[in-house]
């Protein structure tokens, strides 16, 4: 199968509330060798200002490939994921993440290019927090780039 053109442009809603606890900071900041005290002591978050344990920067792509996976399963996209390599990940953080954040993630094809047999896709997941007034409040930008290997290569 090859992969849809028409991806470019597409946009897949935020769909599930990933909710950021102390002890999923704790363990991802241990995973990834991360020794920050505000990764793991609460008066050390405060104390750099922020109200519960800060989660390493790359805690974004547990909730962006999550919104990943959306465009993964779409069956109109025509991505076979055993032929799926990461290319590059970029993370623009407009503010911390902190335990206790309700994270949703909207995410946005921004271009598709065939290449031999294949294609590199790029996306943009928008991570945000609902306010009170339901408004979205940006937490973080993650850009993903991943090549579908054509059928012999």
């Amino acid at each position: 199968m090859t992969i849809n053109p028409d991806l470019q442009g597409r946009s897949y809603p935020a769909a599930e509330v990933y909710d950021v606890g102390r002890e999923k900071i704790r363990e991802f900041a241990r995973a990834v060798k991360a020794t920050h005290p505000a990764h793991f002591d609460v008066e050390a978050a405060r104390a750099l200002g922020h109200s519960d344990l800060v989660a390493p920067p790359t805690f974004a792509i547990i909730v962006a490939q999550r919104a990943d996976a959306q465009l993964i399963e779409d069956p109109e996209a025509g991505i076979d994921f055993s032929r799926v390599v990461h290319a590059d990940q970029r993370f623009t953080h407009h503010r911390a993440i902190i335990a206790g954040d309700e994270l949703r993630a909207e995410l946005h094809v921004d271009g598709v290019r065939a290449m031999g047999g294949g294609a590199m896709i790029t996306t943009r997941a928008e991570i945000f927090t609902l306010g009170d007034d339901l408004q979205r409040n940006p937490v973080a930008t993650t850009t993903s780039s991943i090549l579908v290997r054509g059928e012999g290569q």
